[in-house]
């Protein structure tokens, strides 16, 4: 049986990431999901050091982590940096799930807009992050470098409420 899409199911649940617990699954996701993918000791540091870091993992309840994402919260503007769910777990409505835990977690710490870059070419993203109503405000020339390709920049002004970063429909 499976959870309607964008809803976990009751055997997955999104955390605060815990360095010492979590990092091998972040970095297990991070390489399996991207070909420019951050290094350990970047991860490491940026959680135990940061204070605008904000670093979530997507867990089964066997403890696998399946997905993470991980992001600043800078004032009152959360900058999604990374999110990513395991290849063999997509297509389930995981990170739209996870995004809207995310998003209400950054919403209660007091963020009201959101940002991040996405690959022009990357369609499933972009379309996850259009049914949030992020909306396209600029492009960043070959922000990226392997393949090589432009950003656009995407923002989302957060309304408050519980549960309001969900998307309208999923």
């Amino acid at each position: 049986m499976t959870a309607p899409r964008g809803q976990l199911p009751p055997d997955l649940r999104v955390e605060r990431m815990q360095i010492d617990r979590d990092l091998d699954g972040v970095m297990a996701v991070e390489q399996a999901c991207f070909v420019n993918h951050a290094a350990r000791d970047a991860i490491e540091w940026e959680a135990r050091h940061s204070d605008v870091s904000r670093m979530y993992v997507l867990r089964h309840e066997s403890g696998l982590v399946v997905g993470f994402c991980a992001g600043w919260v800078v004032v009152d503007e959360l900058h999604v940096n990374s999110l990513a769910v395991l290849p063999g777990w997509r297509g389930r409505g995981l990170a739209t799930g996870l995004l809207a835990a995310v998003l209400d977690a950054s919403r209660a710490e007091g963020a009201t807009r959101a940002t991040l870059e996405v690959r022009t070419s990357n369609t499933a993203a972009r379309a996850l992050y259009e049914r949030f109503g992020f909306a396209q405000a600029g492009l960043r020339h070959g922000y990226y470098t392997d393949p090589p390709e432009d950003a656009l920049i995407l923002w989302l002004d957060l309304p408050a409420g519980p549960s309001a970063a969900a998307p309208a429909s999923a």
